[in-house]
């Protein structure tokens, strides 16, 4: 049976993946008269007088909604709301097998900024908190400020921090193994998306003083009209130390770091060996990275990391998302800052005490991992 075959078996033999259940079992008349009619009434009783105590007599405190418009699903583009459930559901049973946390489905049938920030804040009352999921850049960076500004409740765009934090996590331990600073490195960053913007802020937080971005026309450099919007203007005036101008050969040459956040094999064995001596390489494009290991490899580099599960120091936001919700959630922590972020990068390093170049990043699997990331979140 080929790997088609078998994720579609997978997927289809119970309709899905997901289903409810209920906690506590309805027995008796008495069951049923506690858990509806009439007993129902003094819990929403109490909640109407003191709104807070949702969280006491309800699941609120343990559901996160799962948002798309599925406009930039995986690899696969704008697929709309039907053809993203499958990747919601995955995510909402990484949810729950990772961090043990309750996660559901929501798949927008509109791609409108305004009506997405609509309907999120009416369905809000009954969530914990909110994941948004797969919504294009630069939507997405508006959507996201706007819901963590108008609502009481952590909103967190996993494409952009869940990433973020495991490139910091990883990046973290493979310069200790390179004899770098990361205060101290020029890192290339390839992608100016979700991912690409996140990153790049979370490296700044984390002491990085000499970022180049790049998208799909080249360096990003401030005063650049062509392809920019609002978040790369604001970017191009804090990264770029150098100035400057053309494509990736003429950013990564002298760099110690590359991570890419775009498309397949666009890292050229050259441009790795033009890069400073203990080169890392981070090249998480999916299913084909911007470089291949071995090519990496080949061309002198060590420390390596992908976005693929078959290769070692895989960047996998499974390793971030489910024990930061854990975390919020069972403190009753309304935001999500960059110091919980920062925590939780430092958790996942941390968590390795005798990183190697074959490992220096968790694997998805590895025990404890989403308690250490949520544990961090209180400290």
């Amino acid at each position: 049976m080929s790997l088609k075959e078998e994720a579609l078996e997978f997927h289809r033999k119970n309709k899905g993946k997901l289903e409810i259940k209920s906690m506590i079992p309805l027995k008796t008349r008495e069951d049923l008269s506690l858990a509806y009619t009439p007993g129902v009434a003094f819990a929403c009783q109490e909640i109407a007088a003191n709104k807070e105590m949702v969280y006491e007599y309800t699941s609120k405190g343990r559901l996160v909604a799962i948002v798309t418009d599925g406009s930039a699903v995986l690899g696969l583009g704008n697929i709309g709301a039907e053809a993203s459930l499958p990747v919601m559901e995955g995510k909402a049973q990484l949810f729950k097998e990772f961090g043990g946390v309750d996660a559901f489905p929501i798949a927008l049938k509109t791609q409108d900024t305004e009506e997405i920030i609509k309907i999120v804040k009416n369905i809000s009352p009954v969530f914990g908190g909110i994941n948004l999921e797969d919504i294009s850049a630069p939507r997405c960076f508006e959507i996201e400020e706007r819901l963590i500004n108008e609502l009481n409740i952590p909103v967190f765009h996993d494409d952009q921090h869940g990433t973020a934090i495991v490139v910091l996590a990883g990046l973290t331990n493979a310069s200790k193994l390179a004899n770098k600073k990361i205060s101290e490195m020029k890192i290339v960053i390839n992608g100016a998306g979700a991912a690409g913007m996140a990153v790049a802020k979370i490296l700044f937080a984390g002491g990085a003083k000499n970022i180049i971005l790049l998208d799909s026309r080249g360096i990003i450099w401030d005063g650049r009209e062509e392809g920019m919007n609002k978040v790369k203007d604001e970017m191009a005036k804090i990264t770029n130390m150098e100035k400057l101008e053309g494509g990736l050969a003429e950013a990564v040459k002298g760099s110690d770091v590359f991570i890419g956040v775009s498309q397949p094999n666009i890292l050229t064995k050259e441009m790795v060996r033009s890069m400073n001596d203990n080169p890392i390489i981070f090249a998480m494009a999916n299913p084909i990275p911007e470089i291949m290991p071995d090519e990496a490899h080949e061309a002198g580099a060590n420390l390596i990391a992908t976005g693929r599960s078959d290769f070692p120091n895989q960047i996998n936001n499974v390793l971030a998302f489910p024990g930061l919700f854990r975390g919020v959630l069972q403190n009753g922590i309304k935001k999500i800052t960059m110091e919980m972020k920062l925590s939780a990068a430092k958790a996942l390093a941390d968590y390795i005490k005798e990183p190697t170049s074959e490992y220096f990043i968790p694997g998805p699997f590895d025990e404890g991992v989403a308690e250490a990331v949520a544990k961090s979140i209180i400290n």
